[in-house]
């Protein structure tokens, strides 16, 4: 799960750079990584 997270950091910078082409989608997939790995620090699971 956390190179899921990794991939979508990377893929996020990658958005801030080429701005608007794929940006919006980036930061979408950012926001649900970050969504993933909050429910499972609640639930009580490895992050890792």
């Amino acid at each position: 799960m956390m190179w899921l997270a990794m991939i979508l950091i990377v893929l996020w910078l990658l958005g801030i750079v080429t701005a608007y082409t794929m940006g919006g989608l980036i930061h979408i997939l950012l926001v649900v990584a970050i969504v993933v790995v909050l429910v499972r620090i609640i639930k009580g699971q490895s992050i890792l």
